[in-house]
């Protein structure tokens, strides 16, 4: 059987030891508590940053769309003025065609002898 000095200085050691886990055990109730804190937090911030590219997403939809409309009016108009353009070359053509078959004519006519 153990000495009951012996037995004293288990027993202080085991209370030391004791003692000391507790400590332990309460430092990572702590850390383990910090750590959903932190867990918590970095959820929400995954939350948002989901809805802030969820957001740009649809925002940058919008302005493709957009510019895809643009682009369809800007080639429509484009190609009605190139229309437009086109009919006034072809009636000023016709008018310099004109000019030029009268000044024919006043120059023809300019030949002639006089009697």
């Amino acid at each position: 059987m153990a000495q009951p000095n012996d037995l004293e200085a288990r027993v202080t050691a085991l209370e030391t030891l004791v003692a000391d886990l507790v400590g332990k055990v309460r430092s990572s109730e702590q850390d383990a508590a910090a750590a959903r804190v932190l867990a918590g937090g970095a959820d929400r911030d995954v939350t948002e940053f989901r809805t802030e590219i969820r957001e740009f997403r649809e925002q940058n939809t919008r302005v493709l769309n957009a510019m895809r409309e643009d682009m369809t009016d800007l080639r429509t108009q484009v190609g009605d003025g190139f229309a437009e353009m086109r009919g006034k070359f072809d009636a000023t053509a016709a008018g310099q065609q004109q000019i030029v078959g009268l000044l024919n004519t006043l120059l023809d006519q300019g030949d002639k002898p006089t009697d």
